[in-house]
């Protein structure tokens, strides 16, 4: 195999999860080449990826079928000479630009049902027997039913020292002084989100015990109102949600002393980046999508009705949160920032 295609994930956590896979076709097959199509908000995080050389950011939208873009890009990549594909998504038209583009390999799970597009599918695991998604990801690179080995690489982002001082001097952030990072947004829903007036009486603590600590938030513009709420609680905290790209947040992070966020594509970044982090987990699973960096300290209360998977408190409590309090996080974090000074 010399050239193969990856159909990237729709979420930034779900795409850093897939690195491990990326990393073993490089071991099994050490000259190949690996691109990925990704869209364009996850695109920036591929290309920080070491195993993958070219990234061709689409513009598809997440839920539609866009079939004359799809032709289109198919009849692009119909021209580099691929010999195999990896779909990651389950949906059927993900598999879709391999197939149009004429791949002759196009590896991936049977989904929804794509017997048609896909010509090596892996068996749909069970709900209640699915693998951590690293071990899920890294199966497509071995026939399917084979067992995977357990030393899987963790999920890996290159740093860009020069880049990471150019976006701190473009928001005026002192690189002389410690920098602490908190994500305060989850995509996915308010049940995988920390209270803002936590992240604030944390931002308070942190303020009274490291004063020279500059606190940050990051996230996308769905986020400002979050970090908003925290900062008028914690004059402290700096909002930035919404006022830098990907890109941009990733070098952040890359400098960080320590990170303190939900379960979200930002914590992926922050443990591929290999920084210290606080993870703050509701209504989700840490034993299945874990931050995956010996550095990372995960926080979660684990009751009776978590976790549920669900986007919002089926029980309107949100107690898996709310009852985690800022002295607990503070715990872990204040042993981060002090092995730092």
């Amino acid at each position: 195999m010399r050239r193969a295609l990856v159909i990237a994930p729709n979420w930034i956590g779900d795409a850093l999860m897939a690195q491990p896979l990326f990393a073993r076709l490089v071991k099994l097959h050490p000259r190949i080449a690996i691109d990925a199509v990704a869209p364009s908000w996850v695109a920036p995080v591929l290309e920080r990826m070491p195993e993958i050389r070219d990234v061709y950011a689409t513009d598809l939208a997440h839920g539609k079928l866009q079939m004359l873009r799809r032709w289109q890009l198919a009849s692009d990549l119909r021209d580099v000479g691929y010999d195999a594909a990896y779909v990651l998504p389950n949906s059927l038209k993900s598999a879709l630009i391999p197939w149009l583009a004429g791949i002759p390999l196009r590896i991936g799970y049977t989904g929804e049902s794509r017997y048609g597009v896909l010509n090596v599918r892996h068996a749909n695991p069970r709900k209640d027997a699915r693998p951590p998604m690293v071990g899920h990801y890294a199966a497509l690179a071995y026939t399917p039913g084979a067992k995977v080995p357990e030393d899987l690489p963790l999920p890996r982002l290159d740093t860009d020292l020069n880049e990471a001082s150019r976006v701190s001097a473009r928001f005026n952030l002192d690189t002389r002084v410690p920098l602490l990072v908190f994500c305060p947004g989850a995509e996915y829903g308010p049940a995988k989100r920390w209270p803002p007036e936590h992240f604030a009486s944390l931002a308070q603590m942190v303020g009274q015990s490291f004063p020279y600590t500059q606190i940050v938030a990051l996230g996308s513009p769905k986020d400002a109102p979050l970090a908003q709420a925290i900062a008028e609680k914690a004059p402290n905290v700096r909002n930035l949600c919404g006022q830098t790209a990907l890109g941009e947040a990733c070098a952040l992070i890359s400098r960080a002393n320590a990170v303190v966020t939900n379960d979200s594509g930002l914590m992926h970044v922050a443990a591929a980046l290999r920084r210290p982090l606080v993870a703050v987990y509701g209504s989700t699973d840490p034993r299945h999508t874990p931050p995956l960096s010996e550095l990372a300290k995960v926080q979660w209360l684990h009751l009776e009705c978590s976790p549920c998977f669900q986007r919002e408190c089926p029980l309107g409590h949100l107690n898996c949160l709310k009852q985690l309090s800022a002295e607990q996080v503070f715990g872990d974090l204040r042993g981060m920032l002090l092995a730092q000074r």
